[in-house]
């Protein structure tokens, strides 16, 4: 059985494995420079469906059932579905998972979810209480903008802070046995709150909830950054990524070198135009599932820390002039093992 380390982190002893994962993304991620990691790219946001809601449900649920068919499984073989998404009262994931025979746990950690779900999969795998679960969690531009801050008919200019959310779902199949990459460590993290306000700036929001995790994660464990190949933050964008270093250096963690966002890497910010870089739920679940998976599985990386974040904001929140919360989750994933 696994076993607390620390403060925060729990030990998978027995190792979960990532037997296989899909991704699926919309044009713009599809132009951007991972575009070959990703297993299906959309040529229209829409994807067929009559709203950019309805298309992010479609994204999740493609994510989900071909995950599953690509671990040669059935969907009466996985014992429980967890994902998130960001829309009111998990509509994407609800309404995918309404479509699927899958027992269902719906999870909310706005960005941090992938992160969350993944976590959370594998302390239940842990416990014996399941064989196969499902991690997943999805985002759209169109639908995030309409009902975080305004729709796209009405042509507002974006600030130079501001991050693009991303198109797209990812998904993880949990498994026990097999020459896959692993789960070690799960590092949950705390809200953290610094009192920024401006719902343009998330990165440097959720810039103190991934310092405070990474950094506990750390002293949890004993590991430094040296021992990680790739250190992935959910989406902190260019301006939240670097805070990040800046923060962690006053802890005497220097991150330079094996340190990256995944919602700078997923587009051309510049070429495309998305200001600071990506974010949304299905940021880090597409590059986790995509580029840092894949890489794994062809032995570039061995071990990567997977930091998803979120900002824990809503429209009821920012109206009542609430500040914007932080979180992050840490995940150990490791290849090469036993």
């Amino acid at each position: 059985m696994g076993r607390r380390i620390g403060v925060q982190t729990v030990e998978i002893v027995s190792k979960p494995r990532i037997i296989s994962t899909y991704n699926i993304v919309g044009p713009k991620e599809g132009q951007g420079p991972l575009a070959k990691y990703f297993d299906k790219i959309l040529e229209d946001d829409l994807n067929g469906t009559e709203s950019f809601e309805k298309a992010e449900t479609s994204l999740l649920y493609t994510a989900v059932s071909e995950s599953i068919k690509k671990a040669k499984l059935k969907e009466t073989d996985i014992n429980f579905l967890l994902a998130g998404d960001l829309l009111n009262q998990l509509f994407s994931s609800t309404f995918a998972a309404r479509e699927l025979n899958i027992p269902f746990l719906g999870l909310y950690g706005a960005c941090s979810t992938m992160a969350e779900s993944l976590s959370v999969g594998a302390m239940i795998m842990e416990g014996g209480f399941a064989n196969y679960v499902v991690a997943a969690t999805s985002s759209h531009f169109s639908a995030a903008e309409r009902q975080y801050r305004l729709p796209l008919e009405m042509g507002s200019q974006r600030a130079p802070t501001a991050q693009w959310t991303v198109t797209g779902s990812g998904a993880m199949v949990l498994g026990k046995k097999g020459n896959f990459p692993c789960v070690t460590h799960v590092t949950i993290g705390k809200v953290k709150d610094y009192g920024i306000k401006d719902v343009n700036n998330m990165g440097v929001s959720m810039a103190p909830a991934a310092v405070d995790t990474i950094k506990q994660h750390f002293m949890d464990t004993g590991r430094k950054p040296s021992d990680y190949d790739i250190i992935a933050t959910g989406d902190l964008g260019k301006i939240g990524r670097q805070f990040t270093e800046e923060l962690l250096l006053e802890y005497k963690y220097d991150m330079k070198g094996n340190y990256i966002d995944c919602g700078e890497e997923i587009f051309n910010s510049e070429k495309q135009g998305t200001n600071a870089g990506g974010s949304g739920c299905g940021c880090s679940a597409v590059v986790a599932t995509g580029y840092l998976y894949k890489n794994m599985l062809k032995g570039k990386f061995k071990r990567i820390l997977l930091v998803s974040t979120g900002a824990l904001l809503s429209t009821t929140s920012s109206l009542q002039g609430e500040t914007i919360p932080g979180i992050a989750h840490a995940v150990s994933i490791e290849f090469g093992g036993e």
